[in-house]
């Protein structure tokens, strides 16, 4: 099935939002380790070929995020720009047993050809399953050829200090009135200070 298709079936107010761990763990390590997942609401798109700005109806989109699968590539250069890496990775650790189960890295999008692109507001997640010493991983090295895959997540910011997480998904906008009150609000606080 397709992703586009199964997630028009959600129902209202369902919102894609999985913890760094969850991502790595329940929809990356089955992935790469060809093991099936379900549901498989994740798509498989080709990072080479989509500009952050065309993964509307491609990647699952949940608030203002894109998810999706890609295979691990050395370069991520594009027709019109490319991903810099930036100088950020971060551990991702299982709740339950406190071993390093994946790795996040941290991408910027640049219009341009390299290294002198002009910077956009994209930014991605790229997620990466660790190697650790179980029977699984040994699976997972038998089928590494095959299963070079990363979890990626896509966001435009907004300013300069918005992060990833779910809290500040969606950000609250005043209404006219609201607006309206708070200037009001000023607009007599100062009469107070001049009195």
């Amino acid at each position: 099935m397709e992703a586009d298709c199964l997630v028009n079936q959600f129902p209202p107010g369902f919102r894609f939002c999985p913890t760094d761990e969850e991502l790595v763990l329940h929809f990356l390590y089955p992935k790469s380790s060809l093991l099936p997942c379900y549901p498989n609401i994740i798509p498989e798109l080709d990072l080479h070929l989509l500009h952050p700005w065309e993964l509307h109806g491609k990647a699952l989109l949940s608030g203002k995020r894109y998810f999706f699968f890609s295979q691990t590539m050395e370069s991520r250069v594009l027709e019109n720009g490319y991903w810099k890496q930036l100088d950020f990775e971060e551990p991702i650790f299982g709740g339950g047993s406190g071993n390093k189960v994946g790795v996040k890295k941290l991408y910027e999008f640049f219009i341009g050809e390299a290294p002198f692109g002009i910077k956009t507001d994209w930014l991605m997640q790229e997620y990466h399953v660790c190697n650790w010493g179980s029977a699984l991983s040994s699976h997972y090295y038998k089928t590494k050829e095959r299963s070079r895959w990363v979890v990626c997540k896509v966001e435009e910011k907004k300013g300069n200090a918005e992060s990833f997480s779910c809290s500040d998904e969606e950000g609250s906008e005043l209404s006219c009135l609201d607006e309206m009150f708070l200037s009001l609000d000023d607009d007599t606080s100062s009469s107070q200070i001049l009195i």
